[in-house]
């Protein structure tokens, strides 16, 4: 039951993540490859800030901000400077290695025995089980603490979800998406496209600091390392999204990526507990990227010959 609890809360938590990367990639067709930085970024700037006394709430509102102007200065680059898009998100994020061991200070910053932004989900479960430490859950014996996390990442998840979808059914999130559409038509109708680039990377890198911000304080601590390869993980939870629910609605996209998420933290657990050695978790990790965008074009050619063979007979 911990394994399960702590699979969902991760993938929660890097739903964030995969959130704001469908911004970038699949609104917009912006390969930003700032996210490495950006969630780190977002780690950094709320385990020192709560470690110094802030509000965990505070902290991770900083930290936000900070991320989205991570994300902005990315869109500068590419707009303002003519950097091609790739080259934009590197150089950012090769700075912000940097900046976020200035941050730091040092490598890694613990963060124990602070409040998070779960404490008041925890105070509430402490009152309802009468101050026990654990409950049961399903005839499991579950830690509150762990509980509360996960209670506290599914409010935030569904609430940053429905935030999301109705931007993005609004008159400027439709112009937004629109961008990434056709840059031609946008223009056309008097739009300045590079503005709405730079905005949909500052929205999609502070949802990335988000998740680096709740990510520390679930597990305790900030790593200037944290962030390496978390643009792959978010491609992959997406383009298994993708794959489980498809693209009927806006709705049902957001809805397939934060399912598309979770399953893949699950797929990463139970390979763990199987005895994965987490030296190897990068590369299985890229095995199921390749696996997640190989597979769908498979089973249509898969479909394709069967109807062909079905059609002749």
């Amino acid at each position: 039951m911990n394994l399960i609890i702590g699979a969902f809360t991760i993938g929660l938590i890097l739903s964030l993540l995969s959130l704001g990367m469908l911004i970038s990639f699949r609104m917009i067709r912006f390969t930003d490859i700032t996210v490495d930085g950006s969630l780190t970024l977002g780690a950094a700037i709320t385990a020192v800030l709560i470690s110094s006394g802030w509000s965990p709430w505070l902290a991770t509102t900083v930290a936000v901000a900070a991320g989205m102007l991570a994300g902005s200065v990315t869109g500068l680059l590419y707009t303002r400077f003519k950097i091609q898009e790739i080259l934009s998100g590197i150089l950012v994020m090769t700075a912000l290695y940097s900046i976020n061991l200035r941050i730091m200070g040092r490598s890694n910053i613990p963060l124990l025995d602070t409040k998070t932004v779960s404490a008041p989900a925890e105070q509430w479960l402490l009152s309802v089980n009468s101050g026990e430490a654990s409950l049961f859950v399903a005839g499991w014996q579950v830690s509150v603490m762990d509980l509360s996390v996960l209670i506290s990442s599914l409010i935030f998840c569904v609430l940053i979800g429905w935030l999301l979808l109705r931007f993005l059914l609004t008159h400027f999130g439709t112009v937004l998406r629109a961008t990434g559409n056709n840059v031609q038509m946008v223009r056309a109708q008097g739009v300045n496209n590079n503005l709405m680039i730079v905005i949909s990377l500052a929205i999609s890198n502070g949802l990335v600091a988000l998740s680096g911000a709740m990510l520390a304080q679930y597990q305790g601590f900030a790593d200037v390392q944290m962030g390496i390869g978390m643009m792959v993980w978010g491609l992959a939870s997406i383009i298994i999204g993708e794959a489980l629910v498809g693209k009927t609605s806006l709705g049902v996209t957001i809805a397939g990526t934060v399912l598309g998420t979770i399953l893949f933290r699950l797929l990463i657990a139970i390979a763990l507990r199987w005895g994965l050695n987490p030296n190897d978790l990068k590369l299985v990790t890229a095995f199921f990227v390749f696996a997640a965008l190989v597979a769908p074009q498979w089973f249509k050619s898969l479909h394709r010959k069967l109807s062909k063979s079905s059609n002749h007979a």
